[in-house]
């Protein structure tokens, strides 16, 4: 006599694919947005160098050392304020508030 687990068996199989689909996508809540809020303030003064360095790649050293400083100093105050700002907002439940402010969310 043959079992009937068929159904059971497709219906784990499926359960399975739709879980694995809810992990491409990242959660936007209210502890991703303290989360990204604290990192960004604490690591806002990582522009700097990373603005220097890139501008220096693209160009030469000169141009980083001028316009890197310049656009490093300003991402500094941004990403850093956004960070403030996440964090003064985090526990106000707007629609789409969640949403990270910056491209990319984090400086690295």
């Amino acid at each position: 006599m043959r079992k009937k687990c068929l159904p059971g068996s497709v219906a784990a199989l499926v359960g399975l694919f739709l879980l694995m689909g809810t992990t491409a996508c990242f959660a936007q809540d209210a502890l991703t947005k303290l989360g990204r809020g604290v990192a960004n303030t604490l690591t806002g003064w990582v522009e700097l160098p990373k603005n220097i360095y890139s501008t220096s790649r693209e160009s030469n050293a000169l141009t980083g050392m001028t316009l890197g400083v310049a656009k490093g100093a300003g991402m500094t105050i941004v990403r850093t304020g956004a960070g403030i700002y996440e964090i003064a907002t985090f526990p106000f439940p707007l629609p789409e508030d969640y949403k990270p402010i910056l491209e990319p969310e984090y400086v690295f």
